[in-house]
């Protein structure tokens, strides 16, 4: 097992500083028991207030879903710090904080849960019909934070969504933006937040390739004249 977390007391205040840096588990925790135990353990070893720092572009989202519940699950204050990238499975853990907070340069991207599957048309079926319920799963985690309708929710991850700080203030999946001198304020006046959405890329640059010309059908009458003429000799 390699461990994705770090933990960092405060010895003065009690406090914990909880730091998920990179991939969510390299292995996956559906199955698993030791792992999520080990990180239950370590986490309800003090009870102070935790400040959770992400920097992960995702990773497993079994690890992420019992991290999230565990971190909701406890009893003193959880506030989250993301300093860099939370992407889909480390943007579930997010939101878990009752506060979330974003660095004025960090980005949050959420998206459909994907697999790999290998087998007949009813493995893929069943797979498929996991990858439903996951996504559904994740939602509930987004719909808790932000407030949005589960439809909104689901066209966002589909579209694979992009977000800055302004943005993810605006839309409700954080609260306010570090390194301000009031970090009360939230969003930035900087105007509109950014949202990028890959799927919106895509179908824009394929609208801009040029249709082909269909081919016209028929042969053309001088090769015709060609054929006439060595039939007739």
């Amino acid at each position: 097992m390699r461990k994705f977390w770090n933990w960092v007391r405060d010895e003065a205040t009690e406090d914990r500083t909880l730091y998920l840096n990179g991939e969510i588990s390299d292995e996956t925790w559906w199955g698993d028991e030791v792992t999520p135990k080990i990180f239950k353990d370590e986490l309800m070893a003090g009870s102070g207030n935790v400040t959770v720092w992400i920097n992960s572009p995702g990773g497993d989202v079994f690890a992420a879903a019992q991290i999230y519940n565990m971190l909701m699950d406890y009893v003193g204050n959880v506030t989250v710090k993301i300093d860099g990238l939370a992407a889909s499975a480390a943007s579930v853990i997010a939101m878990a904080g009752g506060d979330v907070y974003m660095s004025p340069v960090s980005m949050l991207m959420i998206h459909n849960p994907s697999t790999i599957a290998i087998g007949d048309s009813e493995e893929m079926l069943r797979a498929k019909a996991l990858l439903d319920e996951v996504k559904e799963s994740i939602i509930n985690a987004y719909e808790l934070k932000s407030g949005l309708s589960r439809t909104k929710i689901s066209h966002l991850m589909d579209a694979e969504t992009w977000m800055n700080a302004n943005k993810a203030i605006e839309l409700g999946f954080a609260d306010k933006i570090m390194f301000t001198e009031d970090e009360e304020r939230s969003p930035l006046d900087t105007g509109q937040g950014l949202i990028f959405s890959r799927a919106a890329v895509c179908n824009s640059l394929l609208g801009k390739i040029p249709k082909k010309q269909k081919s016209k059908i028929g042969t053309p009458i001088e090769s015709l004249d060609k054929r006439l003429s060595l039939i007739s000799h």
